[in-house]
């Protein structure tokens, strides 16, 4: 049985959801023993601590120049002292090139087979990735486990089922009939989806598996060969994707080369320098708007970029406030406002947001709002695990400095101690009141745990500078909460022009940070928070062309 016969039923199904939108999970997202077995949390941590302070020896490349490596914990502030290969730029070119001239022949079907065996592969190993993004990123063990295993693993699922499809769309070849009166003129015509060619995936620091893998699976499924960037403060979890990925391949007699990592340090980045390189043709990135933009506008290359953005939330009306304030609360607490698609302004109308019983008063939001931040992260049960750590010591600046805003502030960001890590790097939210007018202060991403509590004019103003935020700088999410269906269909028509997704009325165990695969668009591509949507048709078609040979039929 070849790998595409064994993981068919699985591309199968990915490609009936991607078409429906429903609920699928093709990697369970509870790390429960009875899916991933008895000691397989105690066997990842242990080969994770096993992999520290040693040279990461798992990748099949060879000729690197030297080993660095430079990552932190953020639970233990100490250096994690993994090293890694480095490359010169121009070996990683050479041999990206003379890999792509081989894999860009081969077959959709063999090439999905493979890159749906490295995924299988990679669930073996969950836990030691959990392990890895804790001490790299700072996530809870929870999310660390979720969003750089199980979710990470379903986007890029979804990235090879709509890669798949796409290269499916038109067939190989067909005969061109068309009549002439007395006679047919008969063409052969067939069509190639030809890769572009060497791929750059430039990682973040906060996500570095869930963020990558859509951008490395859809160019590896569309024929073009890939280079892995991680950022020097997070390699180790997207690190094991890279070796396995390698290992698959070389299992099928195809060279490791294909899909390479290319680690560098804080003090000699290769970033750009891979970036400008005549030989790539694609960039995948994910970070700040400044880096963003400079590789949109690099000239011959095709780019997919996740930049900053301006997150905001609508409050106008609602039939539970205190269910409300509690779901925020665990929006901006968890991770420590560390996603992209946290919130960051709520807009709230002087007037006050309407209940059942009566408008609840601006402060009165605030109050319950801050009771709530503060329940969860007293809850030793749950706060420090829900927050986890910082992962950089610029964001704990950054949140000693919102302090200082021009505004009442409502709560201060203070410590707490973590009864797993003692010495971790921690912050909690500040809370601080903006006037409407302010709109130099809120028009900035403010990354970590800041939340600034707007007092608008009423909702009309509120949609007005939330959709303006978003059309100006960039918004990845956007809450709302609004019993009115008037004002209901107002907010989604305005954010829908600002090219920014809704999320309405959420109470219960879902958050307006989360994105589902096969059914949530991370990103539109719409406005200037990135101009990439995982994962759309055009994340994939954008990566081939289809090209047309044609010959008249032999008489």
């Amino acid at each position: 049985m070849s790998l595409f016969e064994k993981h068919q039923p699985t591309l199968t199904k990915a490609i009936e959801v991607l078409h429906a939108r429903t609920f699928y999970a093709a990697f369970p997202e509870h790390p429960a023993p009875a899916v991933y077995g008895e000691t397989a949390d105690a066997d990842g941590q242990a080969k994770f601590k096993n992999t520290l302070g040693k040279e990461f020896g798992e990748l099949m490349q060879a000729g690197e120049s030297g080993w660095a490596g430079q990552e932190e914990s953020p639970y233990l502030q100490e250096p994690l002292n993994v090293r890694y290969p480095i490359f010169s730029t121009d070996d990683l070119i050479t041999k990206s090139k003379s890999a792509f001239h081989v894999w860009r022949k081969v077959s959709k079907e063999e090439r999905a087979g493979i890159l749906l065996e490295s995924l299988d592969r990679l669930k073996r190993r969950f836990f030691e990735i959990a392990y890895a993004t804790m001490h790299t990123t700072g996530q809870g063990y929870m999310m660390a486990f979720q969003a750089s295993g199980p979710h990470a693993a379903d986007r890029a699922l979804e990235a090879i089922a709509a890669g798949y499809e796409e290269l499916s769309r038109f067939p190989k070849a067909a005969l061109w009939d068309k009549p002439m009166g007395k006679f047919n003129l008969q063409i052969n015509k067939e069509w190639r989806a030809v890769p572009k060619g060497i791929s750059l995936v430039i990682g973040c620091s906060t996500f570095p598996t869930w963020n990558s893998v859509t951008g490395i699976y859809g160019s590896l499924m569309t024929g073009n060969t890939v280079l892995v960037k991680p950022h020097p403060g997070a390699i180790l979890p997207i690190a094991i994707f890279v070796a396995e990925i390698q290992n698959v391949l070389a299992e099928n007699n195809f060279d490791p080369h294909i899909c390479q990592l290319a680690v560098d340090t804080f003090e000699k980045m290769i970033s750009k320098e891979l970036a400008e390189h005549s030989e790539v043709k694609l960039i995948d990135f994910t970070g700040n708007s400044l880096f963003g933009s400079y590789l949109e506008a690099l000239p011959g290359k095709t780019v997919f970029t996740e930049k900053t953005g301006v997150n905001s939330v609508i409050l106008d009306s609602a039939d539970d406030l205190d269910k409300v304030a509690a779901n925020l609360a665990f929006s901006v607490n968890l991770y420590s406002g560390q996603m992209c698609t946290a919130p960051q302004n709520f807009f709230i109308p002087e007037t006050g947001i309407k209940t059942s019983s009566g408008a609840a008063t601006f402060d009165q939001f605030a109050e319950k709002f801050v009771a709530n931040l503060n329940s969860l992260i007293d809850n030793p049960k749950a706060g420090p695990f829900v927050l986890g750590a910082v992962q950089n010591k610029k964001t704990c600046d950054r949140v000693v400095e919102a302090e200082k805003l021009p505004g009442k502030v409502w709560l201060k960001s203070r410590s707490f101690e973590n009864p797993m890590f003692k010495k971790a790097r921690v912050a909690t939210p500040v809370v601080v009141e903006v006037d409407a007018s302010k709109k130099e202060i809120f028009s900035k991403e403010l990354f970590g745990p800041i939340a600034l509590l707007i007092k608008t004019k009423n909702t009309d103003q509120s949609i007005a500078l939330a959709q303006e935020m978003a059309i100006q700088h960039g918004a990845i999410s956007c809450g709302a909460y609004t019993t009115d269906p008037e004002v209901k269909d107002k907010i989604a028509d305005a954010m829908s022009l600002a090219a920014t997704p809704v999320s309405f009325n959420l109470t219960g165990g879902i958050y307006m940070n989360q994105n589902a695969a096969f059914s949530d668009f991370h990103v539109t591509g719409g406005n200037p928070s990135g101009n990439a949507s995982f994962t759309n048709p055009e994340y994939v078609t954008r990566r081939f062309t289809w090209v047309g040979h044609r010959e008249p039929v032999k008489a």
